[in-house]
């Protein structure tokens, strides 16, 4: 009996020390869009709409896997934001739209068609300039980028939709010791790590690279520093770490002690995402000099 706990000791110490996964952290949430089927709202749209067609969402609106709200939702896309119709005719109320190159299933009692010829997260045109720029709309333009490529433990490496690319991939089983497929994708500390160009040789989003773990991130260096998560603005981060275990995310706009959006790669199931988000008092904020 002795002996065996002797045994016991040291494995559970090499069980406390081992990567974990980086993303899906669970003691936070993520917040549902609306698209309840049953509301009744002036300017819910109806009928056939062209393939093609811009969309704009009147509200925070879930984006599922199918028509209808059984469905898993896929990410949450933010009001104002638009979309590309990818089939003509509605099912079940829902339409067939492509964001920010997520095709899923939307709400026509939160969407509108779009005439301003504008507007943010459109199924994958948002302008290119700004990617290699080291500043917070950078930064974000990067992030947005991203968003729909797959989670890959370790890496850090995707092709702008807005370019043209391709980030198809998959992921499955719980990270580090997961299943991957494709050349593409990120965690969440190769992501912010691209997103922020740290080091200053980390600008390229096609060149795989994974310089920092969320331990580093947890430490002020010379790249960045703590701030009050009540000074928060776009393109700080959010970090969390405990037991070997951690996350961080890019904040994007909200309040950084409540519900606010973020990008992040959240984890093997998820992909890369924009979504709004919730955090424990644990996690703590950063900023890139």
């Amino acid at each position: 009996m002795r002996f065996g706990f002797a045994l016991v000791l040291p494995l559970l110490a090499l069980l406390a020390c081992a990567p974990t996964l980086e993303g899906d952290v669970g003691d936070d949430s993520l917040l549902r869009g609306e698209d309840d089927e049953l509301a009744q709202t002036s300017s819910a749209l109806t009928g056939t709409v062209a393939v093609g067609t811009t969309l704009k969402a009147t509200a925070n609106l879930n984006l599922r896997s199918g028509p209808g709200t059984s469905n898993a939702v896929r990410l949450v896309m933010p009001a104002g934001s638009t979309m590309t119709v990818v089939t003509a005719s509605p099912s079940n109320g829902f339409y067939n739209v492509k964001y920010n190159g997520t095709t899923g299933w939307a709400s026509g009692q939160y969407l509108k068609i779009d005439t301003s010829g504008g507007g943010t997260g459109g199924g994958g045109g948002t302008s290119t300039a700004g990617l290699d720029d080291a500043t917070r709309a950078g930064a974000v333009q990067r992030a947005k980028s991203g968003v729909g490529a797959t989670y890959w433990w370790g890496h850090g490496r995707w092709f702008p939709f807005q370019q043209g690319g391709s980030n198809a991939g998959s992921c499955s089983g719980s990270c580090p010791n997961c299943s991957h497929s494709g050349g593409t994708g990120a965690d969440c500390s190769g992501y912010v790590a691209k997103l922020w160009q740290v080091p200053s040789s980390n600008n390229k989003l096609t060149t795989d690279t994974h310089p920092y773990s969320t331990a580093s991130f947890m430490s002020d260096t010379s790249m960045w520093r703590t701030i009050s998560r009540g000074s928060l603005v776009s393109a700080d981060a959010l970090v969390y770490r405990s037991g070997g275990a951690g996350h961080i995310l890019l904040y994007e706009s909200g309040d950084g002690w409540g519900s606010f959006w973020a990008y992040e790669a959240r984890g093997c199931s998820y992909g890369i995402r924009h979504n709004l988000r919730t955090v424990t008092s644990a996690w703590k904020a950063i900023r890139h000099y």
